[in-house]
C-alpha cells in the first residue's frame, strides 16, 4: 500500500483503543523508534512520555533485546505449552519466582494484562471450591480502581468512574469499598479501614478475594495511596478468610521505586498480576504468580487441575524477551534512575501547581500527573504536545507521564516544559 493508502484504510476500517471508526482524532503514523523518540512519517521526532502505556521501559530498539528476540526466532518461535515445555518460558518462571515477593511460586503465563487478572479470580473462585466453599465466588475491589477489559476484569474495576458503565447489567455484581484516602507516605487509622472491613464482615461467606492496584490506582485516576492500606488490607483479608490478588500490572518492575509496589508494604499477596513492562514492549506476555498453598488446594480439588489454557501460553518469543528485559533491568542502577525521574518530574511539574484550572500535581517514582479540573479536549491538545516534539496521551482530567527508565535529563525536562506550557495556555483560555 502508498502511504496514503495505508493511512486511509487505517482511518476508515481499524479500530484503534477506546476510539471510534472514522474518528475526527488522528493516529499519528509511527515508521520507527529507537531509545526514547519515536519517528513519525512525516520526518518529525517525538520524545515519548508514554512508555508505550508503561511498558517499554529500556526504550525503543534496544540491541540486546533484538539480539535475544533474532536468537529465539531462529532456535523455536511457538509451540503449545499443553503437554510440550521450554527452556526460556521455565528460566522465566524461575526469575519471577526469585523476584516477586517471598511465597509466591507458582506461575502461569498468560496473553495480556487483562488475561493475567482473569486467570486470578478464576483461581480464586477454584481454591475455595477445593476448600468445599463452592458459596465464595464473589469479589471485593476498592473504588476507582481499573483491572482490564475483559469480561471478568470489568466486574472489578469502578462501576461508576471507570470505562465499563455499559456492560453494568450484563457483569457480575461485586463488592465495592470506598476508595483508601490516606495518601502515599501516611499510615491509615479504623477509619480508613471501616468500608473494606464492613463489606467483609457481612459477606465474607460470598467472597473469593480482594482484588486491587496496590499504592497506584492507574487508569481509574492515577491516585496514589497509602502503603498502609494495603498492609491493612493483608491482615483483613487473613482475618475474614478470603485471599488477597495483587494487581501489579502496571505498577510492576520497578516503577515506583520498588520492583513490586507490594514491598513497599512488605506484603506477599496470595496470587499476584504482573504484564505491562515484561517483556520491555516487545511482545505481549503476562503472569498470574501464587503461592505453593493456593496452588497445592485447587489441585487437590475438582477436576484436580486449573481450568485455563490459552493458545499462545508462555509463547517462546516473548520468554526470552522477558528474561532479557528483566536481566537488563536488574543489571542497571534502576532505583537511581527511577529517583532521578522522580526529581525531575517533581522540578518539571511544579510550575502547574500554580495555575488556577489544576486541582493536583503528583509524583511517585517514575509516574508524574497533573490533574486538571475538567476533562481534555483531546482533538485540541493531542496536536499540540505533537506540534511540541513530545509524545504525551491524557486521558479524562489527566495528563500524566510515565517515561522509559533510560530518559535522559534533558528529553525528561522537554516533555515537563511541554506540558507546564500547555497547561497553561489552556488555563489562560478557560480563564
Amino acid at each position: 500500500m502508498k502511504d496514503t493508502e495505508w493511512r486511509n484504510f487505517d482511518q476508515h476500517h481499524v479500530w484503534h483503543p477506546y476510539s471510534a471508526i472514522d474518528s475526527a482524532l488522528p493516529a499519528y503514523p509511527v515508521v520507527s523508534a529507537h531509545g526514547v523518540r519515536l519517528r513519525l512519517a512525516d520526518g518529525r521526532e517525538l520524545v515519548d512520555g508514554m512508555a508505550s502505556w508503561w511498558c517499554a521501559i529500556h526504550g525503543y530498539n534496544h540491541p540486546e533485546m533484538n539480539r535475544a528476540l533474532k536468537r529465539q526466532v531462529d532456535e523455536l518461535a511457538h509451540v503449545m505449552f499443553g503437554g510440550l515445555t521450554h527452556r526460556p518460558a521455565v528460566e522465566l518462571a524461575a526469575r519471577l519466582v526469585e523476584l516477586t515477593p517471598e511465597g509466591l511460586e507458582t506461575v502461569f503465563f498468560a496473553d495480556s494484562g487483562s488475561v493475567s487478572v482473569e486467570v486470578a479470580l478464576k483461581m480464586a473462585i477454584q481454591y475455595w471450591q477445593a476448600r468445599n466453599r463452592p458459596t465464595k465466588q464473589r469479589f471485593v475491589t476498592v473504588r476507582n480502581g481499573y483491572h482490564g477489559d475483559t469480561f471478568g476484569a470489568m466486574s472489578v474495576c469502578d462501576p461508576v468512574t471507570g470505562m465499563h458503565r455499559l456492560f453494568a447489567d450484563a457483569l457480575t455484581r461485586q463488592y465495592f469499598a470506598e476508595a483508601p484516602a490516606c495518601p502515599f507516605g501516611t499510615t491509615c487509622g479504623d477509619a480508613d479501614m471501616s468500608s473494606l472491613r464492613a463489606i467483609l464482615e457481612a459477606h465474607r461467606d460470598h467472597i473469593a478475594a480482594l482484588i486491587l492496584e496496590p499504592i497506584v490506582q492507574g487508569a481509574g485516576g492515577m491516585r496514589f495511596y497509602s502503603a498502609d492500606y494495603v498492609k491493612k488490607a493483608r491482615e483483613l483479608c487473613n482475618e475474614y478468610g478470603v485471599l488477597l490478588i495483587a494487581d501489579e500490572i502496571a505498577t510492576g518492575f520497578g516503577r515506583t521505586g520498588e520492583l513490586f509496589a507490594c514491598e513497599h508494604a512488605g506484603i506477599t499477596p496470595d496470587i499476584l498480576c504482573v504484564g505491562k513492562a515484561l517483556t520491555g514492549g516487545y511482545l505481549s506476555l503476562a503472569a498470574t504468580l501464587t503461592t505453593r498453598a493456593v496452588a497445592d488446594t485447587i489441585v487437590r480439588g475438582e477436576p484436580g487441575v486449573f481450568m485455563h489454557g490459552p493458545t499462545f501460553m508462555a509463547n517462546p518469543l516473548a520468554c526470552a524477551a522477558g528474561l532479557t528485559s528483566l536481566r537488563l533491568l536488574l543489571d542497571s542502577p534502576w532505583k537511581e534512575r527511577i529517583g532521578s525521574i522522580a526529581r525531575g518530574l517533581e522540578t518539571g511539574l511544579a510550575p502547574c501547581r500554580d495555575y488556577p484550572q489544576v486541582a493536583d500535581v503528583r509524583v511517585l517514582g517514575a509516574i508524574g500527573v497533573v490533574e486538571l479540573d475538567q476533562p481534555v479536549d483531546m482533538q485540541t491538545v493531542q496536536p499540540r504536545f505533537v506540534d511540541a516534539g513530545v509524545w504525551v496521551r491524557p486521558f479524562g482530567r489527566l495528563i500524566y507521564l510515565m517515561p522509559a527508565y533510560i530518559i535522559s535529563e534533558g528529553d525528561l525536562a522537554m516533555l515537563t516544559s511541554a506540558i507546564s506550557d500547555i497547561v497553561a495556555t489552556l488555563c489562560a483560555q478557560h480563564h
